[in-house]
């Protein structure tokens, strides 16, 4: 079986997995196709160094079609120990360009819900890059600070598990509980108002970091929303949105978002003679 080029563009924080111990939902873009390709499982944070790819990232991997996942985008790798780390596509204007190529492709956009639920329906897609008319809010919940103890538990005793009889993998504590949940409202080309959960690696990460530097959570709840705010308004931000597996047949909307493609605004340039 042949590896092929993905280019990674989402990495979700992680999560406990009675399965696995903690995985983390991670998408790209294939280098022939075009087409979006979803990796499960990737237990990122325990892979050695050499095997943790980066946002933006070309990586070589083998692929097979998941059969616990009936969604088309769903694969799972062959080798987790064989995935080579190719060259990464950089930030600045260059970079961005470059990003832009892969990431908005026509035919992986939308810009109305009730046609991308309906091509989920009919298609079984279930990742899409997703440009609202208009953004409303970003808000902010709280929630538990802590995991459940059991599930905890369980997971903490997988991990040991896993690393003990696989010497390819980092012993790990489960990742940090994040006391929130991030949120977009946003509304569509038809008008249609949606608010949907982030559920981005690199917003979880900045509150760990604000967090850090912060005298209080309500300052560093403040300058993730006001670094989220920035995007929004002051960025040219696409959402890209993906179905959870349990909702995905099921629910009325069955988005999140999973990835959060923010390219500079590029003003056009004219002449006059």
């Amino acid at each position: 079986m042949k590896k092929e080029r993905v280019l990674i563009t989402v990495k979700t924080y992680p999560t406990l997995s009675s399965t696995y111990g903690e995985l983390v939902c991670t998408a790209g873009v294939r280098e022939l196709t075009g087409e979006w390709i979803r990796i499960y499982p990737i237990p990122y944070r325990r892979l050695h160094e050499e095997y943790q790819f980066s946002k933006y990232q070309w990586i070589n991997i083998q692929l097979m079609k998941s059969t616990k996942d009936t969604r088309s985008e769903s694969y799972r790798p062959v080798n987790l120990h064989d995935i080579e780390l190719m060259e990464k596509i950089p930030a600045g204007n260059s970079g961005w360009r470059a990003r832009k190529k892969f990431v908005l492709i026509p035919e992986n956009m939308y810009s109305s819900l009730n046609l991308l639920i309906k091509n989920t329906k009919s298609t079984n897609r279930s990742i899409a890059v997703f440009k609202p008319s208009k953004f409303i809010r970003f808000s902010v919940e709280h929630v538990g600070r802590d995991w459940d103890k059991k599930k905890l538990e369980l997971c903490r005793a997988l991990l040991m598990q896993q690393s003990f009889f696989d010497n390819h993998m980092h012993e790990i504590e489960p990742a940090q509980k994040i006391p929130y949940k991030f949120k977009i409202t946003f509304s569509d080309e038809d008008g249609k108002e949606s608010t949907m959960m982030v559920e981005d690696w690199e917003i979880c990460e900045l509150y760990r970091k604000c967090i850090r530097s912060s005298a209080s959570e309500e300052e560093a709840v403040d300058k993730v929303r006001k670094k989220c705010e920035s995007l929004m308004y002051e960025r040219d931000l696409y959402l890209v949105l993906g179905t959870t597996k349990a909702w995905h047949s099921i629910a009325l909307n069955p988005y999140i978002i999973i990835g959060l493609f923010y390219p500079p605004v590029e003003t056009q340039l004219s002449f006059g003679f």
